[in-house]
């Protein structure tokens, strides 16, 4: 119980570190940076629980979020392309280091242990995510393009966190 704890606290200390700290600029490059760089991490987790799953409903979920986030990505990435905006990743990135210590952390939870403990990250990924999207994100945003896209996906991010919810509700105690 205790590493699905530290893996959980983690998703919140992996979107701090994105950025969602109002000290840091909030300017659009950095933003799409953010944006891209919460993608990359959800799709590697779930690729991740893609392999590790010990049940098929927790590996589809996996495979779909890697999916989902691939997709919300390249989006993203496309946008900036297209309004010429290089992503510029906050100073100091975080983001990378706390990335790799929540797959650290995931990694090393047993096999047992797996399901519960990503299930619990992606509900506390999310719900960080979504919180940084309302608070910080969205009101920082200048463009409006890049704001629309933020807002026309930021409904999958809650119903990601809500299929989590429910998913680690009905794992065995």
């Amino acid at each position: 119980m205790k590493s699905m704890l530290t893996v959980a606290a983690g998703a919140t200390a992996l979107l701090l570190a994105f950025g969602t700290t109002p000290a840091l600029a909030q300017d659009d490059p950095t933003i799409v940076a953010i944006f891209d760089a919460a993608n990359t991490a959800d799709i590697e987790t779930g690729k991740l629980a893609e392999k590790r799953g010990q049940s098929q409903q927790v590996r589809d979920f996996g495979a779909m979020l890697a999916r989902d986030h691939a997709t919300v990505r390249q989006m993203g990435r496309d946008l900036a392309k297209k309004l010429n905006v290089t992503p510029t990743p906050p100073t100091p990135d975080e983001g990378k280091a706390a990335h790799q210590a929540a797959m650290k952390r995931l990694t090393s939870v047993s096999d047992a242990e797996f399901d519960r403990a990503f299930l619990l990250y992606e509900v506390s990924f999310h719900k960080s995510v979504i919180d940084a999207i309302n608070t910080t994100l969205l009101p920082a945003i200048d463009n409006a393009e890049l704001k629309a896209l933020v807002v026309k996906v930021a409904p999958a991010f809650q119903g990601h966190m809500m299929a989590a919810e429910q998913m680690e509700k009905k794992l065995p105690k």
